[in-house]
């Protein structure tokens, strides 16, 4: 082969993106799990529900038993901000601060023996605080309690005095009792023959 006969060397151009929007990522369903303690998982938590795409459906299950306030709403925030339309399943435990993203939720299912803890907010601080700093947190908490409180009757809605009743001194709710006050629906995954398709047909 002589050197009239060498094939080219030079690389091409790259191929012009088509015109037009690029397609939009899957828009679900998803499924995210919040469970254990908020405090611990609250960076992951808020990691998932931004990688979902805004607006979209899925499923969140919860089997938690609160912590911290800020951590449950933000996690509240995020789902309302994003527009999420989430189905909240208390797969067992959902109490404390995971209420908030519970109630935050467009569709609520429980089962006949999901546990949901209603009590009023606790915090703790180091023991060589001063007392001017724990004066100014017991002023915020107790404004911030009663911030919450309003917060949670707007999202389930529930009646302000009926909240009050359970909260204080604090109360364990079945899921019989929150399905009677009209704030979930029941899901029975114990009984029939297909509860994932019995699930399908329960989100809104």
């Amino acid at each position: 082969m002589n050197a009239k006969s060498k094939p080219s060397s030079k690389i091409g151009p790259y191929p012009p993106v088509p015109h037009g929007s690029l397609p939009e990522p899957p828009r679900g369903p998803w499924e995210i799990c919040i469970t254990g303690d908020l405090s611990e998982r609250q960076s992951d938590l808020i990691g998932r529900l931004t990688e979902v795409p805004v607006r979209s459906r899925g499923l969140i299950y919860f089997d938690s038993c609160g912590g911290s306030v800020y951590a449950g709403l933000a996690l509240a925030t995020l789902i309302r901000t994003r527009e999420l339309k989430a189905t909240a399943v208390v797969l067992s435990e959902c109490s404390s601060a995971a209420l908030m993203p519970f109630a935050a939720c467009p569709q609520r299912l429980v089962t006949p023996l999901s546990t949901l803890l209603f009590h009023p907010m606790r915090w703790q601080s180091e023991e060589d605080v001063r007392l001017e700093e724990a004066t100014e947190w017991a002023r915020h908490f107790r404004q911030l309690e009663t911030d919450l409180d309003d917060l949670l009757v707007r999202l389930f809605p529930v009646d302000a005095d009926q909240l009050a009743k359970w909260t204080r001194p604090g109360r364990f709710l079945s899921g019989t009792e929150l399905v009677e006050a009209g704030l979930a629906k029941m899901y029975d995954p114990f009984s029939g023959d297909d509860p994932w398709k019995t699930l399908q047909q329960l989100q809104a």
